[in-house]
């Protein structure tokens, strides 16, 4: 009896040990995990719009989607049993002046799988694919609404911050709405003419929800480099961060403007004329901030050789060497198919070439490091409960 005993203690304790990991990976699982759906997802779509011919291309960019979709489910399941069943870890992250910012991953994620519906036509949906983008767009317009805002809320009135702390992690929760503006200028040439008119218009106003306010934090991020130098290494990815907001601004600008000769016209009155003036704009726009994000991105390179002089450790935050760069090549590749530059189409193979190679290196460290689980790190739990401290402030 007592080996009988022995043996049954031995298999329960290994049933517990071989249990636990993956309640530690739901109690440890975190939004910044979104980050790699949202660099998936932009190079599947950079993919199917490579500048040359190559056979195949498009059946990798599909498959590559559709893989995407799968992580967005498995992390969306993942996070949301987080909620359930590790409520009091999971709200400290309203708390946590970095972890929080990774809210925005979550809408941008969603947005590259509403693009691929629109980019990819799934044979298996068929006409059921236009639909389907456009409620995902809804309410992925409405999670960019409420994040943009609640984040920022938190920042202001539970969250401790300085100048010397900043980082370019405070664009995400912000570009978020760009890119359901860029996304709703996809959208709305698959639309009927008034719910086309109504995205359009839409598109514009989540432009302006988002660009402006980005831009003002890359302001104060220059002043941040100038007084306190670069950030400590676990943050080195976040160079590439600053190249999000520019890029998609861009690509907006263009997608929305290529739209608006079309959509306007359709409408009765002065507004027909409104159409060229926003074509216009979009190039314009659009080659402007291009410009514009030539010194990020030179910026972002130089930083990055930098780091990895110094030894930069692998961490999630790698993924903000992709969606960015993905996003600015697809801003350059919609600039060469509207003006016909070829220095555009030059410098789009290019990045897109790049993109690819980042993100290889990237999932090869991520999927090892999710194998081996020492990826599932949540920094919030490491903070004292804010209720203990809400009430000591209240008496």
């Amino acid at each position: 009896m007592t080996h009988r005993s022995a043996a049954l203690a031995s298999v329960t304790l290994t049933a517990a040990h071989e249990a636990k990991p993956f309640a530690e990976i739901v109690r440890n699982f975190t939004p910044n995990w979104f980050t790699v759906t949202m660099g998936t997802g932009a190079l599947a779509l950079t993919l199917n719009q490579f500048p040359l011919p190559f056979p195949g291309m498009h059946r990798l960019a599909s498959g590559l989607w559709m893989a995407n979709i799968v992580l967005f489910v498995t992390f969306s399941l993942l996070y949301a049993a987080r909620w359930v069943f590790f409520l009091d870890g999971a709200r400290r992250i309203f708390h946590h002046p970095v972890m929080s910012m990774f809210f925005g991953a979550i809408p941008m994620g969603l947005a590259t799988i509403v693009n691929g519906f629109l980019a990819f036509d799934p044979p298996l949906i068929g006409s059921a694919a236009v639909p389907i983008a456009a409620a995902l767009w809804w309410v992925d317009a409405a999670m960019s609404v409420v994040c943009g805002l609640a984040v920022p809320y938190f920042m202001f009135t539970r969250q401790e911050h300085s100048i010397e702390k900043l980082t370019a992690v405070w664009l995400l929760p912000i570009v978020a709405a760009e890119v359901a503006a860029a996304s709703g200028g996809l959208l709305a040439p698959h639309l009927a003419p008034d719910a086309a008119f109504t995205v359009l218009l839409l598109g514009y106003a989540l432009w302006a929800y988002s660009v402006p306010l980005a831009m003002s934090i890359l302001v104060l991020l220059v002043l941040r480099l100038a007084l306190h130098k670069l950030p400590e290494r676990d943050l080195g990815a976040s160079a590439w961060l600053a190249l999000g907001p520019i890029g998609t601004g861009a690509l907006g600008l263009v997608l929305l403007g290529g739209d608006a000769p079309s959509v306007f016209a359709a409408r009765s009155g002065s507004l027909a004329t409104v159409g060229d003036v926003a074509f216009g704009l979009g190039v314009v726009g659009g080659t402007a901030l291009w410009g514009y994000g030539l010194w990020w991105m030179a910026l972002a390179v130089l930083k990055t050789v930098r780091y990895l002089r110094e030894g930069l450790p692998f961490n999630l935050g790698w993924w903000g060497f992709t969606f960015p760069l993905a996003v600015y090549t697809l801003a350059t590749l919609a600039l060469a198919r509207v003006t016909g530059f070829a220095v555009f189409t030059v410098a789009g193979l290019c990045l897109a070439v790049c993109l690819a190679v980042f993100w290889s290196i990237v999932a090869t460290f991520t999927l090892r490091g999710a194998w081996h689980r020492t990826l599932f790190v949540a920094p919030c739990l490491k903070m004292g409960r804010p209720v203990v401290r809400f009430e000591a402030d209240a008496v």
